[in-house]
C-alpha cells in the first residue's frame, strides 16, 4: 500500500503538492492549535471556521460571474476568517454574556451565505464544494504558494510574540500587571486561529477543521508539561497525521481529509486510554 503511494509521489506533481500542503498546514496547526487548547477557545475557532465558507462562496461567485480570475476562494476565506475573529474577539472582551449568541450567529450566517453564493454560481462547483469536506489532492501551484505565505506569517507571529500569547492563554490578570496589552494579543491570537483555519480548510475542509486544529495539540498535551514542548510535539503529530492519513487513503481511494481525522481521533482515544491505565496503577 505504501509502495504505491511513494511511487505516485515520485511520479505525480499533485501528490507532491498534497504532501507539502499537509506538512505546511501541520506546522501552523501544531503551533496555533496549542494556543487554542491552552486558552480553551475551540468553540470560537469553530465559529471562525464555518464563517470561512461565506467568504469563499462570495469570492468564487464573483470570480466566475464577473470573470475575476485573480480572486481566489482562499482570499475570500482569509477576509471572512479575520473579520469573524475580530468580531467574536471584540464581543468576547466587551460583552462576554453575548459571546455564545454571536458565535452561533456568525457560524450560521457564514455557512448560509456560502451555500447561497455557491448555489447562485453558474456551473457545477465541485472545486469549491471540496473545501467543505476537504480535498488535499486538488491543491494547485497557486494554492501552494498562498498556503506557504500564510504558514510563514502564522509561524512568525506565533513565535515572535510567544511570551505575550502564553501570558494571555494562562493568566490575563498577571499579564495586565506586567504591562501586556491583553486585548490586542487576544485579538491577535484569534487572527492567527483564523489564518490557520484557512490553511487547514485545504486539507480537511470546513466541516472537520476543528478536529485537526485541536486533536494534535490535545495528544501532545498528554506527553508534555510545557507550552513550548507541547507545540513541538503538536507539530510532529500534526505532520504525522496528515502524512500518514494521505498515505493510508491513497491506494483504497479514500477521502484524504476524513482519513486524516479518523487517524488523529483514534490516536487521541488510544493515548487517553493508555494514559488512564498508567495513572490508575
Amino acid at each position: 500500500m505504501f509502495i504505491e503511494f511513494f511511487q505516485a509521489l515520485a511520479e505525480y506533481t499533485f501528490m507532491q503538492y498534497a504532501l507539502l500542503t499537509g506538512i505546511l498546514a501541520g506546522i501552523a496547526c501544531g503551533i496555533v492549535g496549542t494556543y487554542v487548547v491552552a486558552r480553551r477557545i475551540t468553540y470560537i475557532a469553530g465559529g471562525i471556521a464555518h464563517a470561512v465558507l461565506g467568504g469563499m462562496g462570495i469570492a468564487f461567485y464573483f470570480s466566475v460571474v464577473n470573470n475575476w480570475q485573480a480572486l481566489h476562494p482562499l482570499y475570500g476565506a482569509v477576509v471572512a476568517a479575520v473579520a469573524a475573529a475580530v468580531t467574536i474577539g471584540l464581543v468576547s472582551l466587551r460583552a462576554r454574556e453575548r459571546e455564545d449568541t454571536v458565535i452561533g450567529a456568525i457560524w450560521a450566517i457564514g455557512m448560509a451565505v456560502g451555500i447561497l453564493f455557491i448555489a447562485q454560481t453558474p456551473g457545477y462547483n465541485e472545486n469549491l464544494m471540496s473545501y467543505l469536506f476537504g480535498n488535499i489532492l486538488m491543491v494547485s501551484a497557486a494554492d501552494l504558494w498562498l498556503i506557504g505565505a500564510l504558514d510563514i506569517i502564522v509561524v512568525f507571529i506565533a513565535l515572535v510574540f510567544y511570551n505575550q500569547l502564553q501570558a494571555v492563554c494562562f493568566d490575563e490578570e498577571f499579564a495586565r500587571i506586567r504591562g501586556v496589552n491583553v486585548e490586542f494579543f487576544y485579538l491577535l491570537l484569534l487572527c492567527l486561529v483564523a489564518l490557520t483555519v484557512v490553511l487547514l480548510v485545504t486539507v480537511v475542509g470546513v466541516v472537520m477543521v476543528i478536529a485537526l486544529l485541536t486533536l494534535p495539540a490535545a495528544v501532545a498535551g498528554l506527553f508534555s508539561r510545557t507550552l513550548r514542548g507541547n507545540m513541538i510535539m503538536a507539530v510532529i503529530f500534526s505532520v504525522a497525521f496528515t502524512t500518514f492519513g494521505l498515505m493510508i487513503s491513497y491506494t483504497p481511494n479514500l477521502p484524504a481529509g476524513a482519513t486524516i481525522i479518523i487517524l488523529a481521533g483514534i490516536t487521541y482515544l488510544l493515548v487517553m486510554v493508555g494514559k488512564g491505565r498508567l495513572l490508575s496503577r
